[in-house]
């Protein structure tokens, strides 16, 4: 409709998939490094999950499209189905012969003689599982019975589960604590920054053939705080502008048309979607503009607000709207009225660390909300003291202990330098000069990070942990990777230069305190804490 009008050979902005609008931002370059890695020699499982829309579908096919010709694979939409029916789609998908009365044995058999063969010929084999969320714990344990079958060096058949996040808390389910063991590559896809959202849009503007700076910068930062970075979103609001700025005349999107669009777009959207709106003030009741923010929000009941997307200039509408009242305390100058009225509520380590967790992309358990030693849990936690100087430079969100009025309060540190820190509390967002930081913190933090090894590992050891560390390590002392299937010599000369490094007691083993000191070293794809611009 509009095509000629902005000079397109083709849509933009269509959400149906096309491999030609294929954008892989730098999230999605390093999902297709975990799974890839999670997939190799050795690998059984690889999980990627993420929120509807952001974008699971390009990563998986971007995976496949860099795959060779020794690789063949099954894909499997919506699997919503029985142990029996699963095992007659992969048959299906293989073209596999098998009767209709078959029975589950039956049809494992076929399975597995066909990923003999196809071993023997030099084929790997994949299945693509999407929406896995809707997979029963029964089909999922078919699915890890069906990797059994193995070489020493590799498993014959390999899945790739692609999911909401409701896959996390399924796998966290005891009877599934074989499979979640087995995964050896996930990865959570968060929504793209305002950085990346801007570079999405231009690049599908520059390839349908159009002007990549037809949306003003200030137009691309709405957009992308409207969507919260979510791509099937911005596709709808993106092309919702370019017909209202066809259908009145407009040769570039103006803002107006462009906030209209967004307005229109989002209010068909579920209300985790919405963000909040700034309250009018009022004498009588404790009211207050906290920073406009957005969600990226877990499907299910269970998921919170999680923002995402910084708001521009939000502190000079603060001060506008409702400047500063005297707050005297002895001894210290007034804090930010946005931080004292915060502050005012009560909160929980529990609830603050369940926040932590969300800005990671998981959805805690109990024991995880409570920081205590769980070996299920995909994540380590410790209580630490430091300066937000140790802080800055693990560039880590983290949750801080702040005391107010003489009661602890909980907040996370989600953006931070040495001019300005951001806070999520509550389900809230405020932002204020790091100065004011020293009156109401004293040091305790709590930190979260990826737990990447379950055990002690040692000289003689092999199997998927050892090669990961391996890699790990090669990464980091940017040396080759072993030759060797085992911990051998090579291994045992990186561990020992890594110890020296970190000024460890240096014995070769790479036991809990040095793998702790390397798992915080190699947290690819976690949240940073200087990852928004200007912050």
């Amino acid at each position: 409709m509009y095509n000629h009008h902005f000079g397109f050979v083709e849509l933009p902005f269509s959400i149906v998939p096309n491999s030609r609008f294929l954008y892989l931002s730098q999230r999605h370059k390093e999902a297709i490094h975990h799974l890839q890695a999670g997939l190799g020699d050795g690998g059984g499982f690889a999980m990627l999950t993420g929120e509807v829309g952001t974008g699971k579908t390009t990563v998986s096919k971007a995976m496949i499209k860099a795959l060779d010709s020794s690789t063949q694979i099954g894909s499997i939409l919506n699997p919503t189905f029985s142990n029996i029916e699963l095992l007659q789609v992969i048959c299906d998908e293989f073209s596999l012969l098998y009767s209709d009365q078959a029975s589950v044995k039956q049809l494992t058999d076929v399975i597995k003689q066909f990923l003999l063969e196809s071993y023997r010929s030099g084929k790997q084999t994949l299945v693509i599982i999407d929406e896995a969320q809707h997979l029963s714990a029964e089909v999922l344990e078919q699915l890890r019975l069906l990797t059994n079958l193995e070489t020493e060096q590799r498993k014959l058949l390999k899945v790739l589960l692609i999911g909401q996040p409701e896959l996390q808390h399924k796998l966290q389910m005891p009877q599934l604590r074989q499979l979640a063991q087995r995964i050896t590559g996930r990865y959570h896809l968060l929504p793209l920054d305002s950085n990346e959202t801007a570079k999405y849009i231009q690049f599908r503007l520059q390839l349908a053939g159009g002007n990549s700076e037809l949306f003003s910068s200030k137009s691309l930062k709405a957009i992308a705080q409207a969507t919260q970075g979510i791509p099937r979103l911005v596709n709808l609001v993106c092309d919702a502008a370019l017909k209202r700025a066809y259908q009145i005349g407009e040769k570039t999107p103006s803002s107006q048309t462009v906030s209209t669009a967004c307005e229109e777009v989002m209010s068909f959207q579920p209300s985790f979607y919405q963000p909040r709106t700034s309250a009018k003030p009022n004498s009588n009741k404790r009211s207050y503009v906290i920073a406009a923010m957005v969600g990226l929000t877990f499907a299910g009941a269970a998921y919170h607000y999680l923002p995402t997307v910084v708001t521009p200039h939000i502190q000079h509408q603060v001060e506008r709207l409702y400047p500063a009242q005297p707050n005297r305390v002895e001894g210290q100058q007034t804090l930010p009225r946005e931080l004292m009225i915060l502050l005012e509520e009560p909160s929980s380590l529990s609830q603050g660390l369940e926040t932590l967790y969300q800005v990671w992309g998981y959805h805690a358990s109990v024991v995880d909300q409570m920081c205590l030693e769980n070996n299920r849990s995909q994540f380590n936690c410790a209580q630490l003291q430091g300066s937000l100087q140790q802080i800055l430079e693990s560039n880590l969100p983290v949750l801080l202990t702040l005391n107010y009025q003489g009661q602890n309060h909980y907040a996370v540190l989600y953006r931070a330098n040495q001019q300005q820190v951001q806070l999520l509390i509550d389900g809230q967002r405020v932002e204020f000069a790091t100065q004011w930081l020293e009156q109401v913190w004293s040091g305790e933090y709590h930190l979260i990070w990826q737990r990447l090894w379950h055990q002690t590992l040692k000289p003689g050891m092999s199997g998927h942990p050892v090669a990961s560390l391996d890699y790990q390590l090669s990464q980091l002392l940017q040396m080759p990777l072993g030759s060797e299937q085992s911990y051998g010599d090579d291994l045992i000369q990186k561990v020992s230069l890594f110890q020296r490094w970190q000024q460890l007691a240096v014995d070769g083993i790479a036991g809990e305190e040095t793998l702790h000191r390397l798992e915080l070293l190699s947290q690819e794809g976690a949240p940073h804490l200087n990852a928004l611009e200007g912050v």
